[in-house]
């Protein structure tokens, strides 16, 4: 008596997600030129066919990669993120030494690092690292609005460069110690610019 082998219906479940695991931590340990795309597929576990069927280039990928990031690395808090906390800590938090990997090297930023593995201003993922810093900027801006201080686009702007000093530092001197010097810097910022303010308005 044969038996027929049993059909696998999920072969391949979870291989777009394997993809962009295999994707953030050989980017982020190597950095993107110097990963290739076999190196991705093994590192994934599927073939070259299904990684190009998911992601028709490694560019695609990228794109992608650094897109599903934006959700998970640091943000300047929104208005109900953080109810308990006051405008001025939100801003503060975002400087705050984020767990890692002890024994990995620094890597800073990853948008930042992308922007300059992939110079070209007109190239999507290029952009897409400048539209998301943009966006970081004017988010601090927002909270530094509502905790009252007279140019919140100046602060934020402010507040943006320290973020990105901190972290391209950070990965030149293989240090996480950065972000705990930028934090105070923030903080005489944010204060300075709430003692400009002077005393919120009462009616």
């Amino acid at each position: 008596m044969t038996h027929s082998r049993p059909t696998r219906r999920h072969r391949g479940r979870g291989a777009r997600e394997r993809i962009l695991a295999a994707a953030t931590e050989l980017f982020t340990a190597q950095g993107i030129n110097a990963t290739g795309m076999d190196q991705l597929s093994k590192a994934a576990e599927v073939s070259k066919r299904t990684l190009y069927t998911y992601f028709g280039s490694k560019d695609e990928l990228v794109h992608t990669y650094l897109q599903e990031l934006r959700g998970h690395l640091p943000q300047a808090s929104g208005p109900s993120d953080e109810p308990t906390q006051s405008p001025r800590e939100q801003l503060l938090a975002v400087f705050d030494p984020k767990p890692r990997n002890m024994a990995a090297p620094v890597r800073g930023c990853h948008f930042l690092n992308a922007s300059v593995e992939i110079p070209d201003p007109e190239h999507s993922v290029h952009r897409l690292a400048a539209t998301h810093k943009w966006e970081f900027a004017r988010r601090l801006s927002d909270i530094a609005r509502r905790a009252g201080v007279a140019n919140p686009e100046v602060l934020g702007e402010q507040l943006a460069l320290l973020y990105d000093g901190a972290a391209a530092r950070g990965t030149a001197l293989n240090s996480s110690h950065t972000s705990a010097c930028a934090r105070s810097i923030a903080e005489l910022l944010v204060d300075t610019a709430l003692a400009e303010a002077g005393p919120p308005t009462r009616t």
